[in-house]
């Protein structure tokens, strides 16, 4: 006796290759995120010198090698501009300011904007260096 077969078998579908091509796209996805990340502020070389560790939430001002300055280590700002933000988001906020100089910008004018901030009430200004060796 003949079993009865279907003329026409169905077709199958193999899940292993798919489950492999979106394994694959899910890694590809997550190194090209990982790599895109936007790395925060700008690279200084910070004086040497002994100091404590200050940790916790801060008011960033980075001074960089050509002496252009920038709020929170992204927006690039003028010296009157950068006071007048940093006084009124001190006075809102309490936090500390912290200026990032780097080792080979001019002294003059991160110490005219850390005598502004402290005419404009600003009274916890700190330099941010490297720990000596």
């Amino acid at each position: 006796m003949r079993l009865l077969q279907d003329e026409h078998p169905r077709a199958r579908m193999e899940m292993t290759p798919i489950m492999d091509v979106v394994f694959l796209l899910l890694v590809f996805f997550v190194y090209a995120f990982l790599s895109m990340t936007v790395q925060r502020g700008v690279r200084v070389t910070l004086p040497r010198a002994d100091g404590a560790i200050g940790h916790g939430q801060n008011i960033q001002i980075v001074l960089t090698q050509d002496d252009a300055f920038l709020l929170d280590g992204r927006t690039p700002v003028s010296a009157d501009a950068l006071v007048e933000a940093t006084a009124l988001r001190y006075k809102t906020v309490q936090l500390p300011v912290v200026i990032r100089a780097d080792r080979m910008a001019h002294l003059g004018p991160a110490l005219e904007v850390m005598a502004k901030l402290k005419a404009a009430g600003v009274d916890l200004v700190t330099y941010q260096v490297e720990k000596g060796k």
